[in-house]
């Protein structure tokens, strides 16, 4: 990925929480906050000490700052249209997605670590829903590695539209939902978790960092606005060709980031949360859209054992 790439990146992730608040204030017809707030409250975080309980100890501690160094760095890995990722090699997805479940793990032991019986239910449920939410992916990627015949990030985008296989479009379009569900999923989102919720039996991300503050919590919050910023640009790398020039490729990934974004306020909007027994039924069926898009490529390619 150039640089031209990874700065649309994180101004995407600058943007992206604010225009989801936006959203979501014309949606209910009030004034609201502007679309900056959000880092309006993370500048006055990073101004602030952190306060560590006496039962919390070093993993608690470093955490924060762990989850959002892996995010940092599985951006590296993806590309940006016709331009490669800064790292690429053969099965390179499967490394970016435990680079990510290592930030995961991280935050699920540190909510672990301050012997909250509460956050120990939130961690509970982050571990179980990632769990049933990461089969989507995998069957996902692997339906565009036999698709394109190529195993790394870079390689399966650039070949997507390369292949002149006419069901790319079908292809295009599964793998499309599957992301923006599987990023909702990850930051706890509307339908699965309720990210302004106040009540503790039914949060999930909210309650495992009810321990953390000030600069620490800022991290985390910056951590999540960056992982919507890469589902968006997975996204845009099925979404658009990669042999379109790069201005007009930042622009498109620009008005992607605000569509989605936009439909996340609106689903946040007018959507209830699911029944906390009624999520897991809910995430297994974005795992039956991959399967969707893997028997088709079976078929597609007659792959069919007989």
């Amino acid at each position: 990925m150039n640089s031209a790439g990874i700065i649309a990146v994180f101004m995407a992730a600058l943007i992206f929480p604010g225009i989801i608040l936006r959203t979501k204030s014309i949606a209910s017809g009030r004034k609201g906050p502007g679309i900056f707030q959000p880092y309006k409250d993370i500048s006055v975080l990073l101004k602030k000490g952190s306060i560590f309980s006496t039962t919390t100890g070093t993993i608690f501690q470093i955490a924060p700052a762990i989850t959002l160094a892996s995010l940092l760095c599985a951006a590296f890995f993806i590309p940006f249209g016709k331009y490669g990722a800064l790292i690429s090699f053969d099965g390179d997805f499967i490394f970016f997605s435990y680079i990510i479940a290592l930030g995961r793990f991280f935050s699920i032991i540190a909510a672990l670590d301050t012997g909250s019986s509460f956050e120990g239910m939130g961690a509970n449920r982050e571990a179980f829903f990632s769990m049933l939410l990461e089969p989507a992916f995998f069957i996902l990627m692997a339906s565009f590695a036999m698709a394109t015949g190529y195993t790394s990030f870079t390689d399966i985008f650039i070949n997507f539209y390369l292949s002149g296989n006419n069901f790319m479009l079908i292809f295009g379009l599964l793998g499309i939902f599957v992301f923006l569900q599987t990023a909702m999923v990850e930051n706890c989102r509307l339908p699965v978790d309720d990210p302004k919720t106040h009540l503790e039996l039914t949060m999930i991300h909210e309650v495992m960092i009810l321990d953390n503050s000030g600069f620490d919590k800022a991290l985390i919050h910056l951590g999540t606005y960056l992982k919507f910023a890469l589902y968006g640009l997975l996204i845009f790398n099925l979404a658009v060709p990669p042999a379109w020039t790069l201005p007009v490729q930042i622009a498109c990934f620009l008005v992607i980031q605000v569509v989605l974004a936009v439909i996340v306020g609106l689903i946040e909007s007018f959507r209830a949360r699911n029944k906390m027994n009624k999520n897991p039924k809910y995430i297994l069926t974005i795992s039956g859209v991959a399967w969707i898009a893997f028997i088709v490529i079976l078929l597609v390619g007659e792959r069919f054992i007989n």
